[in-house]
């Protein structure tokens, strides 16, 4: 009786519990990647199917990467004109003209004379002096002269301040009145400044 119950159940057990031997033409899939079996041809319909779609992907990468190398850059076109060196250089030569000219030689004058760069063609009053010794601008006011009263302290204390320096102004029609913090001058004749030896006066430019 035991011997025919361990036959029955090897029977059961070789039925039921034992895999299929492998038939020709079927491949076994892993149970763990989704079970089931499949046919040679639709394993092999499905690699070539693999296959095509990764080639078309590696053709459209090396397709992009052919058109980022062979692409011209997008450079923004915007047109710009070259000065040209003829208006360029009239333009510093007029900007140097206008600027930096020095009066040789230089003159004072009474309120008569006219100001402006002093040449010996033009004969102009300078009116942008400076003092090299007390570092100072010189100051001019017309129609007016020095008392004679006035002296270095005066002018050490009070320039350039006007209110304070009219205490010591003339009125006189015809003259100008020149100072710095350490020399002035009443002038009413146009003079050279070279034949005033004690004066440290120089233009200052214009």
């Amino acid at each position: 009786m035991a011997k025919d119950l361990d036959e029955l159940l090897d029977e059961v057990e070789s039925k039921f519990c034992r895999p299929d031997p492998p038939r020709p033409g079927i491949v076994q899939r892993p149970r763990g990647c989704g079970g089931g079996i499949l046919s040679n041809d639709q394993n092999r319909a499905e690699a070539k199917e693999n296959l095509r779609s990764e080639t078309f992907e590696k053709e459209d990468d090396l397709d992009s990467l052919i058109n980022e190398i062979f692409e011209e850059p997008n450079f923004d076109k915007k047109p710009f004109k070259l000065k040209s060196k003829s208006s360029g250089n009239t333009s510093v030569k007029a900007s140097i003209q206008g600027l930096g000219k020095s009066c040789s030689p230089v003159y004072l004058g009474g309120s008569t004379a006219p100001c402006g760069i002093g040449t010996s063609t033009s004969q102009r009053a300078c009116d942008h002096l400076r003092c090299t010794a007390c570092d100072f601008w010189v100051v001019s006011y017309d129609d007016y002269m020095w008392d004679k009263s006035c002296d270095y302290l005066f002018f050490r204390n009070n320039m350039p301040e006007f209110h304070k320096l009219r205490t010591k102004l003339v009125k006189k029609k015809g003259t100008r009145a020149y100072a710095c913090q350490c020399s002035w001058r009443t002038i009413e004749d146009l003079t050279d400044l070279q034949t005033d030896h004690q004066l440290h006066w120089v233009c200052g430019k214009h």
